[in-house]
């Protein structure tokens, strides 16, 4: 129906986000600005849907068929955006792109059309600097690949209503993602900063010769992150100790204040001894694209069969 239509934009996270609205029941109308790229976005969709329905790994309650009926592509953007009431744009990482991006809908899309940013990196006071009615903008940050990882970030701009953030909360939910909510905007949102404070010391500890490439990513695939695939950090800490988080931190508060202490300086990345890590990780797995499309080919195939294995539990 009119009521269920949402707009893409026909690149990788284009297509997932595409993917993941329709596979919720809803009509998704794809546009590109340039000509023929929404039409391709959604032959490579239909390949993909039809592909998962095979592995029985396909989404939401309709047929692969069913689910290929609720797209439509269009080149025009104002015909796109008739009868939306959710657009999830998704054009490349830069800000001046995306602020223009986000001056052509408001001026072609109804007042109340929730204007949503899949930006990584850029905080939605930028994002959203040129929109008139910054109300209704919100970042909605999924992490890739959105189809297999359900997470999303939910970050308001300062001006954002509360039922802006309620509703993009609701549809995230109703299409199988697992929203979060920020209670405001920082850089690098909650994921990447968190995940900034693992690369930092994961390198660190190898520019220190304290342990190899592939071990410290032992230390997260069969260590730390076989716990953070089910529970987080904080239920972790609450969990292993016999009352609790707070008797948790009597225990060890004082020794995890000690460790953080010792951390060194944020690592350089693009030095000479990022040369030798980065060599160090080539030889595990070489940088041409063969090798790399491989392992990203195995890391989908995992996460896929992760993923069905927390929907059973």
């Amino acid at each position: 129906s009119s009521s269920k239509k949402g707009l893409q934009r026909s690149g990788l996270i284009g297509r997932s986000w595409a993917m993941v609205f329709a596979s919720g029941g809803y009509n998704v109308k794809i546009y590109d600005n340039q000509p023929g790229q929404a039409a391709k976005a959604i032959k490579e969709i239909r390949k993909q849907l039809e592909e998962l329905e095979a592995a029985h790994m396909l989404r939401g309650e309709l047929n692969a068929t069913q689910q290929i009926a609720l797209f439509s592509n269009y080149d025009d953007l104002a015909q796109a955006l008739e009868g939306a009431f959710f657009v999830q744009e998704c054009v490349f990482e830069q800000l001046e792109v995306k602020q223009n991006v986000f001056q052509d809908i408001e001026r072609l899309a109804g007042k109340d059309v929730i204007l949503s940013s899949s930006t990584s990196c850029l905080v939605p006071s930028n994002v959203f600097s040129k929109v008139q009615n910054k109300s209704r903008c919100i970042v909605s940050h999924p992490v890739n690949p959105p189809y297999y990882v359900k997470l999303v970030e939910l970050v308001p701009h300062p001006e954002t209503a509360s039922t802006v953030m309620d509703t993009t909360h609701a549809l995230m939910t109703e299409v199988g993602q697992a929203p979060v909510r920020l209670k405001k905007e920082i850089d690098g949102f909650a994921l990447n900063r968190v995940q900034a404070a693992i690369i930092a010391e994961s390198w660190r500890l190898v520019q220190d010769g304290i342990i190899s490439v592939k071990d410290i990513d032992l230390v997260m695939s069969e260590g730390l992150g076989m716990r953070y695939a089910f529970i987080g950090p904080m239920e972790t800490m609450h969990l292993n100790a016999p009352e609790g988080l707070e008797d948790y931190m009597k225990r060890y508060g004082e020794g995890i204040q000690r460790v953080l202490t010792s951390f060194g300086p944020v690592p350089e990345f693009s030095n000479e001894g990022a040369k030798t890590i980065v060599n160090e990780m080539c030889e595990l797995i070489p940088s041409d694209q063969e090798h790399l499309s491989a392992r990203k080919e195995r890391r989908d195939q995992l996460l896929m069969k992760l993923a069905k294995l927390k929907k059973d539990h």
